[in-house]
């Protein structure tokens, strides 16, 4: 998963016609690290259908604060600069309750 360090990369990555998911994660996050065995898998099962990419709350927390970031792990999935939906919860995600998400994201997308 690419690593945005930048807001204007963030902007860039987001503006295009595909689908892009930001996960936004720390690295003092225990909830966040619970990810690190399977997200890459899940990330390569669809990888034809989206983008994904990694945001450090705490190195950008400007964009973090505009978009409204206070848990985390978080996942946005934005198209064409707009964001479509979000997955945000106070517990531990799961590899099934992501790849829902993704599953909703694409479906998402595809009306818009």
């Amino acid at each position: 998963m690419r690593k945005i360090t930048k807001e204007a990369d963030f902007r860039e990555a987001i503006a295009g016609e595909g689908l892009t998911v930001a996960v936004f994660k720390t690295t003092w996050c225990g909830d966040c690290h619970f990810m690190d065995p399977f997200i890459g898998e899940v990330e390569a099962s669809y990888s034809d259908r989206l983008t994904m990419v990694e945001i450090d709350r705490d190195e950008l927390p400007d964009l973090c604060s505009e978009l409204n970031i206070l848990g985390i792990p978080s996942f946005i999935a934005f198209k064409q600069g707009n964001e479509l939906v979000r997955f945000v919860s106070k517990l531990r995600k799961t590899r099934a309750e992501i790849e829902q998400f993704l599953d909703r994201a694409v479906a998402v997308s595809a009306e818009v």
